[in-house]
């Protein structure tokens, strides 16, 4: 089975949307140990923009492996028969 164009870019979404959080607050933690002082607003930002390139990124390789799976399972199948 296959997964839809919408049903790739959801899961992208909800992945990068988890690790949007995680980073939101290891940036604000882990930042200060290391002499960077970003504000909230910064942080939200910078976490914006990682978060739309990690989007498409996301989608465009769940795609390319959506399509490579579908090719090899109907190559097998013409095999098979």
């Amino acid at each position: 089975m296959t997964q839809t164009r919408l049903g790739s870019f959801i899961e992208a979404c909800i992945n990068v949307l988890i690790g949007f959080a995680i980073n939101f607050v290891a940036n604000m933690a882990i930042l200060p140990l290391i002499g960077f002082h970003i504000s909230v607003a910064q942080n939200l930002f910078i976490g914006v923009l990682y978060t739309l390139i990690s989007v498409s990124r996301s989608y465009a390789v769940r795609r390319w492996f959506n399509a490579r799976i579908h090719r090899a399972a109907q190559r097998l199948a013409q095999e098979a028969a």
